[in-house]
């Protein structure tokens, strides 16, 4: 399979997904805030050893947003109804940055049909003390610092938004609107995710870019250390989207884990 088009999620949420590959092995991968395109050499790179299912979620890209969903635990419950309706099993879990985050509300719950979790320069847990600034402001700070604080490389960015396509513009627009929407307060994370972490009995991987400047690599290290038995991996030259910018680097670390 590889194509783009509307799939019917848990509660009958309708959304915008690309499924890639035709692995015996399955891989849901949840992204982050990130434009779908940047992720396409990811995917095709992962979709070499699995069967790739990446939505956008509720409110971001094309997919819409009902009402009710309005959390994180809203977007979790959505993808573990899929999980047991789809039947699936020894699913690998992939989150990406925001989408880590809901990676570690589904893996708390234990759900069954998840048999390896991966977590990209994760946002939602808070390690610091209340004084302590774990996640950038990513409202409070000017966009063009966001983005250098995104990509090791600055021309993986969208720079000057005069110049970039309105298409472009318009996702990113609506990929903001949805993450303040579920980060705004608490911002980005759930209090009690430091302490819950700690109960995942699935095999993780945590991998994280040398230059992430959103989240450190320190703070990687730590969310890595409450999970029992997590392994850490560090990609160099590469930010806090390390799969737009090391896309085969970080597709062979998931794969060469499950082996």
């Amino acid at each position: 399979m590889d194509a783009i088009s509307g799939v019917e999620f848990g509660y009958g949420v309708h959304l915008d997904a690309r499924l890639a590959g035709n692995g015996e092995r399955v891989a849901l991968v949840l992204p982050g805030a990130e434009r779908v395109q940047e992720n396409s050499a990811f995917v095709d790179s992962l979709a070499k050893d699995y069967s790739v299912v990446m939505p956008s979620h509720p409110g971001f890209g094309l997919s819409p947003r009902p009402d009710w969903c309005s959390s994180v635990a809203d977007l979790a419950d959505i993808y573990l109804d899929w999980l047991d309706r789809a039947a699936l099993r020894d699913v690998t879990l992939v989150g990406l940055q925001f989408g880590g985050w809901v990676a570690l509300e589904i893996a708390v719950r234990k759900p069954t049909r998840i048999s390896r979790l991966v977590l990209v320069d994760s946002l939602g847990v808070k390690l610091g003390g209340p004084l302590v600034r774990d996640i950038v402001d990513i409202f409070a700070t000017p966009r063009a610092e966001v983005e250098r604080r995104t990509y090791a490389d600055p021309t993986f960015g969208l720079g000057d938004l005069g110049l970039a396509s309105e298409e472009d513009v318009l996702e990113m627009a609506r990929n903001d609107e949805a993450m303040a929407t579920y980060g705004w307060e608490p911002y980005m994370h759930n209090p009690r995710l430091a302490h819950s972490i700690g109960r995942i009995v699935v095999p993780t991987t945590v991998i994280w870019g040398a230059q992430d400047g959103i989240v450190t690599p320190e703070y990687g290290r730590g969310i890595a250390a409450r999970i029992p038995g997590a392994r850490f991996e560090q990609i160099d030259l590469a930010g806090h989207r390390a799969q737009v910018e090391r896309p085969s680097e970080v597709a062979q670390l998931i794969s060469s884990s499950a082996a």
